[in-house]
C-alpha cells in the first residue's frame, strides 16, 4: 500500500455534507468518492473494496446501521464510521455491536476527522503488515499442517520435503501424540502420489489374523465369515501411500508377509491364487525402539532394514516448548471456527501454565487441553483454570537437614532453572514467564551459574553453590 492513496467512500443524503466532508478528506490526501444513499454505496463496494466507509446514520430507505451491516458482509475488514447529529448511547452500542470503528458527531471538527482517519489508516496498515508477516512465518515454519520454530523440527521438515519427492520407504519415530500420522499425510500430500489414495492402518488395534485380512484382503470362503471377496489396504492404496502406524507391534508371521510384499510388490489375497501386483509407497511409524526389538529378537532384522531407509524422528513436545505458543495459536484459530465461538487467545497465566507443563501426551494432549478450555471458557481470552491442567508434579525445594528453610537465592535459582528448562533454553520466553527483562535474566543466570537449558554451567567461575 506504500504510496497508494487510501480510498474513502462517503455516504450522505445531504449534498452539502458530502461536498464539505469530501473536500476536507481530499485535502488530507485521501481518494474520496461519494454516494447519496445506501444501495448505491453497496453497489460501489461490491465493485471495488475501500479502506473506509463514512456513512450518515439517518438516511431515507436504508439507514446507516443497515448500510453498516450489509457493507460488513461484502467487505469484513472495512472500517466504518457512522455520522450523526442525534447520538445516543443506544445508537453507539448498536453501531459498535455491528462492527463500526467509531462514530462522528455533526457538525464536524476537521481536526478530529483528520485524527480519526490517521488512526484508522495506521491501524489497517498494521493489520495488513501483521497478516503478511504471520503468513510468511507460517510458510517458513511449517510443513503442511505441521508448524514449529524448533531447529529439530525444521530439520525433520527439510528431510520430509526431500523424501516426499521420491518413493522411498519412510520410517517415522516418535512418542504417541507427536504427530506421526500428520507428518505421513504431509509427505503424501507433497509427493507425486498426492492425487492417489492415502490409506492409514493402525497395526496395534487389530489381532494378527484381522490385520492380515485388512492388509491383503481375502477371497470368499477363505475362512469362517468370509462371505464375499474383500480387497485389502494394499490394493486400496495402489498408486498412493500406505501408512502403517505402530508397526513395531506386529507379530512374526505378519512381519514375514510384509517383508515379502516390500521386496516383491506382489501378494495373494487370503485364500486366493491370483498374484496381485501393487505400486504402493510405504510410510511406517512406531513409538518403539526397533533396534532394541531387533536385538531382543522381537522384530525381524531384514524387515527393519527394509523400513530403515529414510528415518524421521519427531521430538516430544517437552523438548520443543518454543513451539507451544505457535501450536496454541494454530489450534485456537481452528477451534474458534469449528465452534463458531470468539476466541482471542490465552491469558499470560494460562500461557505460563502451558509452558510449565511436561505434556506426556505431546501435541495431541495440548490440542485436547485447548479444546476443553474453549468449551468451558466464559470469556474470549482463555484462563489457566479453563485448561484443567493437572497440578504441577515438580517437587518444591527440599528442606535442608535440621529443618532449616532454603535461602531466597536457592529458591530463586531453582525456579529460574525450572523455567529455563521448561522453555527449552529460550531466554526471551523464560524472561516473559518470569516477568523480568532479558538483561536481568542473563544477570541472574550468571549469578547462579546457569546455562540456557537450566543446567549448571561448570565453566562459570562464579558458579553458585546454593543447591
Amino acid at each position: 500500500m506504500s504510496g497508494e492513496r487510501i480510498k474513502i467512500l462517503v455516504v450522505d443524503d445531504e449534498e452539502i455534507v458530502r461536498e464539505s466532508l469530501g473536500g476536507w478528506l481530499e485535502k488530507d490526501g485521501y481518494l474520496v468518492e461519494v454516494a447519496a444513499d445506501g444501495p448505491s454505496a453497496l453497489a460501489r463496494l461490491q465493485a471495488e473494496p475501500r479502506a473506509v466507509l463514512v456513512a450518515d446514520l439517518k438516511m431515507p430507505g436504508m439507514d446507516g446501521l443497515q448500510l453498516l451491516e450489509q457493507a460488513k458482509r461484502i467487505q469484513p475488514d472495512l472500517a466504518v464510521v457512522i455520522m450523526t447529529a442525534y447520538a445516543t448511547v443506544d445508537t453507539a452500542v448498536s453501531a459498535m455491536k455491528l462492527g463500526a470503528y467509531d462514530y462522528l458527531m455533526k457538525p464536524f471538527d476537521p481536526e478530529e476527522l483528520s485524527l480519526m482517519m490517521q488512526k484508522i489508516t495506521a491501524q489497517q496498515a498494521l493489520i495488513r503488515e501483521n497478516a503478511v508477516l504471520r503468513q510468511a512465518l507460517k510458510k517458513d515454519q511449517g510443513f503442511r499442517d505441521l508448524v514449529s520454530r524448533s531447529p529439530g523440527m525444521q530439520a525433520v521438515f527439510e528431510m520430509a520435503r526431500s523424501a516426499a519427492r521420491t518413493s522411498s520407504t519412510v520410517l517415522i519415530l516418535g512418542e504417541s501424540g507427536t504427530g506421526k500420522e500428520v507428518l505421513a499425510r504431509a509427505i503424501h500430500a507433497e509427493s507425486p502420489r498426492a492425487a492417489k489414495a492415502f490409506v492409514a492402518v493402525s497395526c496395534a488395534s487389530l489381532t494378527e489374523s484381522l490385520l492380515e485380512s485388512e492388509l491383503f484382503g481375502h477371497e470368499r470362503g477363505a475362512f469362517t465369515g468370509a462371505n464375499a471377496r474383500h480387497k485389502g489396504k494394499f490394493e486400496a492404496a495402489h498408486g498412493g501411500t500406505l501408512f502403517l502406524d505402530e508397526i513395531g507391534d506386529i507379530g512374526p508371521k505378519l512381519q514375514l508377509d510384509l517383508l515379502r510384499v516390500l521386496e516383491e510388490r506382489k501378494f495373494h489375497r487370503i485364500g486366493g491364487n491370483d498374484l496381485i501386483e501393487v505400486d504402493v509407497r510405504i510410510v511406517a511409524a512406531t513409538n518403539r525402539d526397533l533396534k532394541k526389538a531387533v536385538a531382543s529378537g522381537a522384530f525381524r532384522e531384514d524387515l527393519f532394514y527394509r523400513l530403515d531407509v529414510v528415518v524421521l524422528s519427531l521430538p516430544p513436545l517437552r523438548q520443543r516448548k518454543e513451539d507451544i505458543p505457535l501450536l496454541a495459536e494454530r489450534f485456537l484459530e481452528r477451534l474458534s471456527v469449528e465452534m463458531m465461538k470468539p476466541i482471542e487467545g490465552l491469558s499470560a497465566e494460562a500461557m505460563e501454565g502451558l509452558l510449565s507443563y511436561a505434556w506426556p501426551g505431546n501435541v495431541r494432549e495440548l490440542r485436547n487441553a485447548l479444546e476443553r478450555a474453549a468449551v468451558v471458557a466464559r470469556t474470549p481470552v482463555l484462563q489457566l483454570s479453563d485448561l484443567g491442567l493437572p497440578a504441577r508434579a515438580e517437587p518444591g525445594p527440599a528442606a535442608p537437614a535440621g529443618g532449616a528453610l532454603p535461602s531466597l537465592d536457592a529458591v530463586e535459582r531453582r525456579h529460574i532453572a525450572a523455567v529455563l528448562s521448561s522453555t527449552g533454553g529460550n531466554v526471551s520466553q523464560a524472561a516473559r514467564v518470569l516477568d523480568i527483562d532479558r538483561v536481568t535474566l542473563y544477570s541472574r543466570m550468571r549469578k547462579y551459574g546457569l546455562k540456557r537449558d537450566g543446567e549448571e554451567d561448570d565453566t562459570d567461575p562464579g558458579h553458585h553453590q546454593h543447591s
